[in-house]
């Protein structure tokens, strides 16, 4: 097979190290002569490898020990509306800071469970840049101030941690969890849907405080409780069990990688390459972001000539560049740049375009 490049949005790419380790464990997992999707998540071996799991973690983010990790079901969108119903009581209000889709959408979610404050949004930009910070009308008295470090569709991201001041801040990381180092105490809960740094959808990471974890007294079953999770180890119900093992595999290779502070020079000199191609064009290509709120992660780009992008879609995938299309709801381009997506995929496009540049003038 010729080389393939991945720069999905997600589910996103995933280390070839860790896909090939699953290959060969996937008939026999640590010995047990089955897969680890045929294991009890009760048995020895897979509680042993998700305590290890968990370690993992915890040593890559430095995670202080005040602060629970679970490894939840769903994805992000279903926590939009769990997050509330767990940190805030009837009648509580929350902040909520827009700056792209995803953020919106949280907003949305959370409205029916608690009085939602949009505290600051960059909707009128149609989000090309970051709400400024003097523009943000927070309640001390609110129950969570909630934000979007990155947002995939937009290609926006904040490179600093908001000042909430004593308010809980929660963060949605779904898509910048790992990328660069992080520090955990700044926040009440983060969240995460795995399928772009971390491992296949369908598992959602989080990271809470655990004096949050009773904050709602609010009557709801108990699988919706993360209290209960926490006291469960994450196993009130059967787990995902496949997402948990390559997770771990993830974590495993960021390790051997040197860590997220590894990981985060070579987001930053991976998403360098990408603009500099971009902005060096001779506005051949465009991205129209405030280049101070550029994500890392997701790079959104247009043509000069819109007529041109069939064009440009179908010459790249055929030149081993999957994945390029943008969002409906913009258009253009978009390329993910996660963890697993090396150097050399970031070099290969930047060849591709200044050679479809060349060709269609």
């Amino acid at each position: 097979m010729s080389q393939v490049w991945n720069f999905s949005a997600g589910p996103a790419a995933l280390p070839p190290p860790v896909l090939e380790r699953a290959q060969r464990e996937l008939l026999d997992w640590n010995g047990s002569g089955a897969s680890v999707m045929e294991q009890s998540h009760r048995g020895k071996r897979f509680i042993a490898m998700a305590e290890r799991v968990e370690a993992d973690l915890r040593e890559l983010l430095a995670i202080p020990a005040d602060y629970a990790v679970l490894f939840l079901q769903g994805g992000a969108t279903q926590h939009f509306a769990q997050i509330p119903m767990n940190l805030a009581g009837e009648g509580d209000s929350a902040d909520y800071v827009v700056n792209g889709h995803w953020g919106a959408k949280a907003a949305g979610e959370a409205a029916p469970y608690v009085r939602v404050n949009v505290a600051a949004s960059s909707q009128a930009d149609n989000y090309l840049r970051l709400p400024p910070r003097e523009s943000w009308q927070l309640d001390p008295r609110a129950a969570y101030v909630h934000y979007t470090p990155n947002e995939t569709i937009h290609g926006v991201e904040y490179h600093d941690v908001p000042v909430v001041g004593d308010v809980p801040l929660v963060a949605d990381m779904s898509s910048n969890i790992l990328s660069e180092p992080l520090d955990v105490s700044r926040f009440g809960l983060i969240y995460a849907g795995a399928q772009k740094n971390i491992g296949p959808s369908g598992l959602v990471l989080m990271i809470v405080r655990r004096d949050l974890l009773e904050r709602s007294s609010r009557p709801m079953a108990r699988i919706f409780r993360y209290a209960e999770h926490a006291a469960a180890a994450s196993m009130l119900n059967t787990p995902n069990t496949w997402g948990w093992y390559l997770a771990g595999l993830t974590f495993e290779w960021l390790k051997e990688q040197g860590g997220v502070a590894a990981m985060g020079e070579r987001n930053r000199a991976k998403a360098e390459k990408l603009y500099a191609a971009i902005d060096g064009s001779g506005g051949y290509y465009r991205n129209p972001v405030d280049p101070a709120a550029r994500s890392r992660m997701n790079v959104p780009f247009t043509l000069h000539d819109s007529a041109l992008d069939a064009d440009f879609l179908k010459e790249s995938e055929a030149a081993g560049l999957m994945a390029l299309k943008g969002h409906k709801a913009l258009g253009g381009m978009r390329a993910s740049l996660y963890n697993a997506v090396p150097l050399a995929a970031v070099d290969a496009l930047v060849a591709f375009m200044g050679d479809f540049a060349r060709r269609h003038g």
